[in-house]
């Protein structure tokens, strides 16, 4: 489904957003990423019984997993202060948590942080709606609401000199301080303006992010077209340490 939205409103909006979805605003977000990286094998053998538990988390974490998704993707960082991580997809069977895809991952400059703010260089930590979607290229074949314009325009460098430009061609939301049913390029914070957003998945560059998550732009769409609305999808993420409290 396409979701059609005022273009003026949001491209007005797309020059405010402090997180990785700093879309149209000079060196915002490192994101291009390195096309034809193989994804990682899915973790298990063929015919493995799938856990009951998704593997790392521990009790707290998955205590605020809701109990009607159906469909988890993982982002575990290597570190509370570093800014690589994998993104592992699981599916909820009769049987348990069956893992599929597996993917490396950047998440932002300084690492994690249970308490995000605009500007920190630190993606948030924690369990968080998969409801939007969007980008600069046509939907690629997503259940979610894609909202398709020239709003996710980027350009400028990164933290390491690479160009920006396509980090916002497919981008997924990650419901951490905005509202639900919206474009990511909608500006509302519930947290107030000073607790960041514009927290989202989108195609990587190969070098960290202001706070988003980024993977590879075939990874990037392997993720739209998996997520499905009637498994309410949810992100959990965060260094190791923090997911398995």
């Amino acid at each position: 489904m396409i979701m059609h939205r005022p273009r003026a409103a949001l491209l007005a909006a797309s020059l405010l957003l402090t997180g990785c979805g700093a879309a149209t605003a000079g060196p915002a977000h490192p994101t291009r990423t390195a096309q034809g990286a193989p994804a990682s094998p899915a973790p298990g053998a063929a015919g493995e019984a799938a856990p009951r538990e998704i593997p790392g988390l521990g009790p707290k974490t998955r205590a605020a997993v809701p109990g009607n998704a159906r469909q988890v993707i993982v982002v575990s960082g290597r570190g509370r202060n570093s800014p690589l991580s994998t993104v592992v997809a699981y599916r909820r069977t009769g049987s348990g948590w069956q893992p599929g895809a597996s993917w490396p991952a950047h998440n932002a400059l300084r690492g994690w942080s249970d308490r995000h703010l605009g500007g920190d260089l630190r993606s948030p930590v924690g369990v968080y709606g998969l409801t939007d979607a969007g980008g600069l290229l046509a939907d690629p074949g997503t259940k979610l609401p894609y909202d398709h314009g020239s709003g996710f325009h980027s350009r400028g460098t990164g933290f390491e000199g690479e160009p920006l430009d396509g980090s916002f061609d497919y981008v997924v939301a990650i419901n951490y301080n905005r509202k639900p049913g919206t474009s990511p390029l909608d500006w509302t914070r519930p947290l107030g303006a000073d607790r960041g957003g514009g927290i989202w998945f989108h195609v990587d560059h190969g070098g960290p992010t202001h706070g988003c998550v980024s993977v590879a732009e075939q990874h990037m769409k392997e993720l739209l077209r998996m997520l499905d609305p009637a498994l309410h999808p949810v992100v959990v993420m965060g260094d190791h340490a923090f997911l398995a409290r």
